[in-house]
């Protein structure tokens, strides 16, 4: 990672006069460093990046015509806030130094704020929906890159390949059996074959709750969307409902879901018609990609923060595997490499 940043070129970017201190926070599984700065009574965010360059490509596999000349960040920052999503202003670039100063929007993460509070899980919950149904309506032109990359079938069964390799191999020290991988991946792919055949629309790809900011004045902020791209309207609400990082009480994700099929899907056709086992499995899919995406950030990055959360994912993953009878044959397979898949 880069030296921390000079205070001069961080008050070249500001739009008042003023000494500037800076505190770093803590980073997140991509190659960036944030600070808070402090001008006054003003507080700024800014995000350094090791390899500017290097940011102009997705941190996460991806399909689809992507050169840019532009940060993903910034280029779709400008098309989500252009589109009246909440995420935060861009205060100053200096891309010759890796530097973008943002809004600040605080520190309590919509995971910290229903763990301080569950009554307000419903009502905040509520509005990060809302924002979600906005994304998906967002008229995104073709300068947007997210409109220029995919989730497609390959790219869902590479995600499925991820996880077998790192969430299973990697982390058990152990190569799957021939012919257990060539029928892991035969159910797998009829999965992803599904899921690559849905209509599709913006998608967040991390819309949860470590990426929904609560301000002080209770209204909400979108983070961390550089990796946006077009997909399954199923994708960001199974994201946010079977969330690793949050127990729902009881009955508010089948609520919550309701809310998003009455406000974003026609009262008919096979998307509401099937809109339960597909988001059962569109979430079976993230989990599993999760798991192995934050083993493969200890084992490759050495950023071993994620690890903690394997279990969680694994334990969901758990329940939708045991609560549908199709997919009996792919738990039972999943259960010889990974025991606890075979719970729930």
């Amino acid at each position: 990672m880069p030296t921390p940043p000079d205070p001069a070129r961080i008050k070249a970017l500001l739009p008042a006069g003023g000494d500037v201190t800076l505190t770093a926070l803590p980073g997140d599984a991509g190659n960036r460093r944030y600070f808070r700065v402090f001008q006054g009574n003003a507080t700024f965010i800014l995000m350094q990046m090791a390899d500017p360059e290097g940011f102009k490509a997705s941190e996460e596999a991806t399909t689809g015509t992507v050169a840019s000349d532009e940060i993903p960040f910034l280029n779709i920052q400008r098309h989500l806030e252009r589109a009246g999503l909440p995420v935060p202003r861009v205060t100053g670039t200096a891309m010759e130094h890796g530097l973008i100063l943002l809004e600040d929007l605080g520190d309590t993460s919509l995971m910290a704020a229903i763990q301080a509070d569950p009554a307000r899980a419903e009502g905040l919950y509520g509005a990060a929906i809302d924002h979600l149904v906005a994304l998906q309506r967002a008229k995104l032109d073709g300068d947007c890159l997210a409109t220029r990359r995919a989730y497609s079938a390959e790219l869902f069964m590479w995600e499925f390949g991820h996880y077998l390799e790192y969430g299973v191999e990697a982390l058990h020290g152990k190569k799957i059996p021939a012919a257990t991988g060539a029928a892991l991946r035969e159910r797998l792919s009829g999965i992803a074959r599904g899921l690559g055949a849905l209509p599709t629309v913006p998608v967040h790809r991390d819309y949860h709750s470590r990426n929904i900011m609560v301000r002080p004045d209770g209204k909400l902020g979108i983070i961390d969307f550089q990796d946006a791209l077009m997909g399954p309207a199923t994708y960001d609400l199974a994201s946010l409902l079977w969330d690793p990082y949050v127990t729902l009480p009881t009955g508010l994700a089948d609520r919550l879901a309701a809310r998003y099929a009455d406000a974003a899907l026609p009262p008919v056709g096979p998307l509401r018609a099937d809109f339960g086992r597909l988001l059962a499995l569109t979430a079976l899919q993230r989990l599993l990609k999760a798991a192995g995406r934050f083993v493969y950030i200890d084992r490759v990055k050495g950023n071993p923060n994620f690890l903690a959360d394997v279990p969680a994912c694994l334990n969901r993953a758990a329940r939708i595997l045991a609560g549908d009878p199709a997919l009996a044959p792919l738990r039972e397979l999943f259960a010889a490499l990974e025991p606890r898949l075979g719970a729930g």
